[in-house]
């Protein structure tokens, strides 16, 4: 496991920024754009803040989402509200986001629309950031739910899969690992000992369903890069 522990969250979260936004850079020197994908969540406000004020060119710079709930941005545990108002603000502001709810009835039906939406903004995506719940899931991809084994192959077509959530709202559309791996910066920001705990139990099972960030950590290219931090 490609581990880095830092003494806080801030800390982490300002290397991780920085990292995120040198990859951008150098997608921006080659190509018209660049993408970023990012998680929702309470863990990554801090990243949020550090990176929003990073001196890019954010016109040119496509922001979309690991997972959704299937809910309005009007709707409290809208993740595409939370990246409206801590990530795409000041420089950030400027930047494109692509959301993953679209108004669809269910997230099966609006499924393939948002996987358009999302790869007519560019790919490979150029940095993906992830966060990983207490039962080992990432992005919305959580142990048992229908579709799991599928949404964790790394050989599978990428694109917008639908799970449920052990908890409300019990909707989500998330990107599958094939789709969350075809970039060339990949990172899993982690806090608190008891996660820390479960990271190390999932790298010694990695073809463990029960905890499905283990298929995460046996990716070798690329290589997730864990940040750590109490």
């Amino acid at each position: 496991m490609n581990l880095r522990k830092f003494e806080s969250l801030e800390a982490a979260s300002a290397v991780l920024a920085a990292q995120v936004a040198g990859a951008l850079r150098l997608a921006l020197a080659e190509r018209a754009c660049a993408s970023l994908v990012v998680p929702g969540g309470r863990t990554p406000a801090a990243l949020f803040r550090a990176l929003r004020a990073a001196a890019l060119d954010w016109e040119r710079v496509r922001v979309t989402l690991t997972d959704e709930r299937w809910v309005p941005e009007d709707h409290p545990a809208s993740n595409a509200a939370l990246v409206r108002r801590e990530l795409l603000a000041d420089a950030a502001a400027a930047a494109v986001f692509v959301p993953l709810y679209n108004g669809a009835a269910s997230a099966a039906e609006g499924a393939a629309a948002s996987w358009r939406a999302i790869a007519s903004a560019g790919l490979p995506f150029d940095a993906v950031v992830l966060g990983m719940g207490e039962d080992g899931h990432f992005a919305s991809l959580f142990p048992d739910s229908p579709g799991i084994v599928q949404s964790l192959d790394a050989g599978a077509i990428p694109g917008c899969v639908v799970m449920r959530a052990p908890v409300m709202p019990t909707e989500r559309l998330s990107l599958n690992l094939s789709a969350l791996t075809g970039s060339s910066q990949l990172s899993l920001l982690v806090t608190g000992a008891d996660k820390l705990a479960l990271l190390e139990r999932a790298a010694a099972t990695p073809r463990s369903l029960a905890l499905p960030v283990a298929a995460l950590l046996a990716l070798r290219n690329p290589e997730v890069e864990v940040l750590w931090a109490p």
